[in-house]
């Protein structure tokens, strides 16, 4: 065995070593280190520098290498390298930035968000068969990730590129405007796209450019079928919520919903854009969690920690959480995981909640296209919440009231709506006798 060959054989067992590990395991010196790992050239990096250097294999992704230069798209629309990502052997990364750099053993968090998935990911392999990409991203690979990201991820969650090949796609894409008209041949072509499947449970959805704005643009088609009425019934409902949201103060995507053909459609404003071109920096709580805490558990519990740097979360908005987390299970929606929650992110860390979105009552969701009853039990204040719950309750009560009273719904949904409104207030006026039915906006 070469001494290049016993190298990498000792970085293979214990995948990222310092510089004096290698040493004591090669029994070689610093100068032959150095030797060695530039005979070895691309099949080693080296990372960071002074005596916290360390050492690692790299791999290939075949048609991409062994790097990806990642680009920033500010709020003007102006591109500019922001680093170099490598890849290491076993699925690792090391994002280096200048003379910096941070190792991941996994997918950088910051590219985990911008990957394709649910809904839109499910079509993804289809829209682009010339990657040759699994058909089902939920068992893609994380190098499967880097392809569609550095091939054909222009236009991604927040404000990163990743890879000269989208990056000149994002840069030479002409922008066409769409007109609500052509909506339902939008809605056709999606559904075609996913064949039939609403992947990870996310409801169907796509991509447009109308009025100078960037939206996500939700559909239920038209047929007859109790679940599809039913789904039409919860565009409005999430329409409602988010309306709602924002007459209370708090951050809320700007939404507007039509009928189209038959078809019902809820256009949502994309919060990660700017005019045509521009872009904001957004992380999800999820991805947060998993690169800086592993705290795991509700939006609550996770947010209580992003308080020091470089997070530096206001109280007002870890208030606003408070308050999301009670209205969203005072309105019954019972999908409040931690993507669903997002954060605009300055470029030292900073943090700032981003508008809310995904709120609405899934408790009405059918299973499997299937009608569901499922009960309704609001929850009473925690300690985490007392401050909260008051206005969010009665914000909740709003809801439910203009739910059950909205002719254009079907009479299950109303029907519920008045139960869950009377349940809310019957704790209202054990809770908070004083503030019942009074929100605050």
């Amino acid at each position: 065995m070469s001494d290049v060959d016993a190298l990498l054989s000792q970085l293979a067992r214990c995948r990222v070593a310092r510089a004096a590990e290698l040493r004591g395991a090669l029994r070689i010196s610093g100068p032959t280190l150095s030797r060695l790992v530039a005979k070895a050239g691309e099949r080693v990096l080296r990372m960071g520098s002074g005596r916290s250097t360390a050492y690692a294999r790299t791999r290939t992704i075949e048609g991409l290498g062994q790097r990806l230069p990642i680009f920033r798209v500010d709020e003007a629309g102006e591109a500019t390298a922001t680093g170099l990502l490598h890849l290491l052997a076993e699925g690792r990364h090391w994002w280096a930035s200048g003379r910096a750099g941070v190792h991941f053993t996994g997918l950088p968090p910051a590219l985990a968000d911008m990957a394709p998935q649910g809904f839109l990911g499910h079509g993804f392999p289809a829209r682009f068969p010339e990657l040759g990409l699994p058909p089902r991203p939920g068992r893609w690979t994380d190098d499967h990730r880097l392809i569609a990201l550095a091939r054909r991820g222009e236009d991604c969650v927040g404000d990163l590129v990743v890879g000269d090949e989208s990056l000149a796609r994002a840069l030479s894409t002409p922008l066409r405007e769409v007109e609500p008209v052509v909506y339902p041949q939008l809605a056709e072509r999606a559904a075609t796209d996913v064949a039939g499947s609403s992947a990870g449970g996310e409801r169907p959805k796509f991509g447009a450019f109308a009025r100078g704005r960037h939206l996500l643009v939700k559909f239920a088609s038209g047929e007859s079928a109790p679940s599809a009425r039913r789904w039409r019934d919860l565009l409005w409902c999430e329409w409602k919520a988010l309306e709602l949201v924002a007459t209370a103060g708090v951050p809320a995507s700007t939404a507007r919903w039509m009928d189209v053909e038959g078809w019902r459609f809820l256009e949502v404003e994309r919060f990660d854009r700017v005019g045509a071109r521009g872009r904001r920096a957004v992380i999800s709580l999820g991805a947060i969690d998993n690169q800086h805490l592993g705290v795991g558990g509700d939006w609550i519990a996770v947010v209580a920690q992003l308080v020091g740097p470089p997070f530096l979360l206001s109280p007002e908005d870890r208030r606003r959480v408070r308050w999301l987390d009670t209205f969203g299970q005072l309105i019954g929606n019972t999908d409040r995981h931690p993507g669903n929650l997002a954060f605009l992110a300055a470029p030292g860390g900073a943090l700032r909640l981003a508008p809310s979105y995904d709120m609405l009552p899934m408790i009405l969701a059918p299973s499997a296209e299937t009608l569901v009853q499922r009960r309704f039990v609001p929850a009473p204040p925690t300690g985490a919440t007392l401050d909260v719950w008051p206005d969010a309750a009665a914000w909740a009560g709003r809801f439910w009231g203009e739910v059950a009273a909205q002719p254009l719904l079907t009479d299950a949904v109303r029907r519920f709506a008045e139960e869950a409104g009377a349940a809310v207030a019957a704790l209202e006026r054990r809770v908070a006798p004083g503030r019942v039915g009074r929100p605050s906006g």
